[in-house]
């Protein structure tokens, strides 16, 4: 099967920057992103994106108009395509069966079920994929829903789970470590696999059966969420016994069957994937009885909650009281170079800090203010206006740290790397606290100009 118009329903982190890629690597191919958000649609098509990815703007910028394309016009573009991608969010459950921890799939399967009325009457061959991370056996339903609905429509389902690594996705996606496709139709696999051809090597493109495409992007997540939350755990046994973290980190990575990969501690890990994706693998493991296998992976989440929790408790210890008190916050965003707050350890640590009701002046390169009250509103962490009130947004860390008793660095940020602190120092109350919630600035430096520095993993926390 020749593959000549592709569309992608959801024009998100995932969507956007994949079908962006897909464009300059295939001219040949018309691809369509599709949003039934029109503001976001709008945001594609200016050179503001709606999120922010380092060199997105510069792979978008040759192919948007020429191949690639950003429209709400979701009818003529699905009835055109020969392949469709169903890019949609896909949540944990807040109420009914599974809240908490099943996947919430109204989204996807309401974008299933409007591709079912668009195809009511169409004749004609269509592959389908799963480019949403979905619990095991999504393509089951689907595959009902189409067969029941576009009786005359020939269609095969395919899962093509993303590994992207929001900061670093338009380089994962040029050069992925593997590409997974799972299906049962050799021809919509082979389509699929063609397209990735034009720039993947043929063996890093992987092919399996539908449902271990599906487990292995479930599994593949937890497993990276739980060198994180064991570095973490290790944390806080060096502050006990006077170990550094850093240097136990260093020898673990030497060795090479546990590697370098996500083994920097931190205050936790956040982002939209790894919590939910532990969740939604919690819930399959309770669902078919594997009670131990389902409290292994949710232990993984306990001790990230931890871990923030613990750093919240020695912010409120080290500073006695924070009523009133001027704290800056170097980052809101979950990790450095994205503009996503999703699950952000920082909204944590914030709502912790606000309870007490300290006043926060928050610095983030990429996260605007009305971005940080979303992120809180959702998460039902501010009560009211005095609250919102309380927090602060700045475009300038130097005016943010003005006048502050502490700075607590949430995201990895490089610039913060760089920063003068030295003159941040002589704007600050005394004595004044670094909290280095990510262990990247240097701390000898930092003491020498007088401030008392706070790290993870550290003996007594204090170097």
């Amino acid at each position: 099967m020749e593959c000549k118009r592709v569309a992608c329903l959801g024009a998100g982190f995932v969507g956007g920057p994949t079908m962006a890629v897909f464009a300059s690597k295939c001219p040949d191919i018309h691809f369509t992103v599709l949003d039934i958000d029109s503001s976001k649609i709008d945001q594609w098509n200016s050179n503001n994106l709606p999120i922010y990815e380092p060199n997105l703007y510069e792979i978008i910028q040759p192919v948007r108009g020429q191949n690639l394309f950003f429209s709400t016009n979701i009818i003529e573009e699905i009835e055109a395509a020969d392949m469709i991608f169903f890019s949609l969010p896909t949540p944990t459950k807040k109420q009914g069966l599974g809240a908490g921890s099943a996947c919430d799939l109204s989204y996807f399967e309401q974008a299933v079920r409007n591709v079912a009325t668009i195809l009511t009457k169409y004749k004609g061959f269509k592959i389908i994929v799963e480019k949403s991370t979905v619990p095991v056996r999504t393509a089951e339903m689907v595959k009902e829903i189409l067969t029941c609905n576009c009786k005359e429509l020939e269609f095969s389902v395919l899962s093509n789970p993303e590994f992207l690594a929001e900061g670093s996705a338009v380089n994962d996606l040029l050069f992925p470590n593997r590409v997974l496709i799972g299906g049962d139709n050799m021809q919509a696999i082979t389509a699929l696999f063609m397209l990735y051809a034009k720039w993947v090597p043929s063996d890093r493109i992987i092919t399996t059966s539908l449902w271990s495409s599906e487990l292995a992007k479930l599994c593949s997540n937890a497993m990276l969420a739980q060198r994180v939350s064991s570095i973490n755990s290790i944390s806080a046994l060096c502050e006990k016994v006077g170990a550094d973290v850093e240097d136990v980190a260093r020898v673990l990575t030497k060795d090479e069957r546990i590697g370098s990969k996500f083994l920097q501690t931190s205050i936790g890990f956040g982002g939209s994937c790894f919590k939910k994706d532990i969740l939604c693998l919690v819930y399959l493991c309770e669902n078919v009885g594997l009670s131990e296998v389902a409290e292994y992976w949710r232990q993984v989440i306990v001790m990230n909650e931890f871990q923030t929790n613990r750093y919240c408790r020695v912010i409120s210890k080290m500073l006695v009281n924070l009523k009133m008190k001027n704290i800056a916050i170097f980052g809101f965003a979950y990790k450095k170079n994205t503009s996503d707050t999703r699950e952000s350890p920082s909204a944590y640590v914030c709502n912790s800090l606000l309870q007490e009701e300290a006043i926060l002046h928050i610095f983030d390169p990429k996260v605007t203010r009305q971005q940080m009250l979303a992120e809180m509103n959702f998460h039902e962490f501010l009560d009211g206006i005095s609250s919102e009130k309380h927090l602060i947004s700045h475009s300038d860390p130097y005016v943010a740290v003005k006048n502050t008793c502490a700075i607590v660095v949430l995201t990895e940020w490089d610039i913060f790397k760089n920063l003068n602190y030295e003159s941040m120092y002589a704007e600050m109350q005394k004595p004044a606290f670094i909290f280095d919630g990510r262990n990247v600035l240097n701390h000898k430096a930092l003491k020498r100009v007088g401030f008392k520095v706070v790290a993870i993993g550290k003996s007594e926390f204090c170097i």
